[in-house]
């Protein structure tokens, strides 16, 4: 990460004076973070930068999206006694919420897997800040990152039907976007998926319907010879216990907000030795 963002991380949780950690005389010490439960860990690569930040050693004992057995060592730190306390909270919240998203992407993509070869993909439902680590742990997990801004894809969205139609939006969005850029149109009926694919959008998004509603789309498609013009993609109010009947409609992407909005996060611990 930026040096500027790391300092923004350490200044936000150290305060202006660290009566806590200076509780502690100079000494050296160990540690090592556990993991308390089964978990995909993400996170180290920040958790290492944290810790170089503050002159510590630090040795991590798994690589990045492997999973961890509950009770497993994932890294061990060594230096100033005062420097691991301070450093400790920053670094657990990093490989907790991360480790969190990471463990439940994974959990999708093998339901998916399950059903075929369907993609699952995360949404910018992320939090302010932080969604280069949210994305970073979702694709560490297993799944796609989708767009990280409004700058990477055209998405023609509801609100923009509502305000001029989706054949202007579609008409505009040919006119004034690059060449390189993928044009995708979320749709709430049969009607406008089909305007959309004759229209020449590259990506379609079944936006809040059922798998039974998709799969009889996929199928009108496939008899106007649409199917093999545009990447469909399932999203809307969609939970990781869905993913098998949205896999099993014939789409290529499955998108949800939960992979960073509700993932839990992991419960690790920073022993000192």
């Amino acid at each position: 990460m930026l040096r500027s963002e790391l300092e923004r991380f350490v200044e936000e949780d150290l305060g202006e004076w660290d009566d806590s950690s200076n509780l502690v005389r100079e000494a050296e010490a160990k540690a090592v973070i556990i993991a308390k439960e089964n978990c995909i860990i993400s996170g180290l690569t920040e958790a290492l930068e944290i810790f170089a930040y503050f002159g510590l050693e630090a040795e991590p004992l798994f690589e990045e999206g492997e999973g961890v057995p509950a009770g497993g060592e994932v890294i061990y730190v060594r230096g100033n006694a005062r420097k691991i306390l301070q450093s400790e909270r920053l670094v657990l919240n990093f490989m907790a919420r991360m480790s969190g998203i990471s463990t439940l992407t994974r959990e999708c993509v093998l339901r998916a897997k399950a059903r075929g070869s369907v993609r699952v993909a995360c949404t910018r439902k992320t939090t302010p800040g932080f969604r280069l680590y949210e994305k970073k742990a979702v694709f560490l997990g297993g799944g796609d990152t989708h767009r990280f801004n409004l700058s990477d894809a055209v998405l023609i969205k509801d609100n923009h039907i509502h305000l001029q139609g989706l054949e202007e939006s579609l008409r505009r969005a040919r006119s004034q976007a690059s060449f390189t850029k993928k044009i995708e149109v979320e749709v709430e009926n049969l009607e406008d998926m089909l305007l959309a694919a004759e229209m020449g959008a590259d990506i379609i998004m079944f936006d809040n319907m059922a798998p039974a509603e998709i799969a009889k789309g996929i199928e009108l498609l496939q008899k106007r010879g649409l199917r093999n013009r545009v990447l469909l993609e399932a999203s809307g109010g969609i939970k990781p216990n869905d993913i098998e009947d949205y896999a099993s409609t014939g789409v290529d992407v499955i998108s949800l907000g939960d992979l960073t909005r509700n993932a839990r996060w992991i419960d690790l611990s920073l022993e000192i030795e």
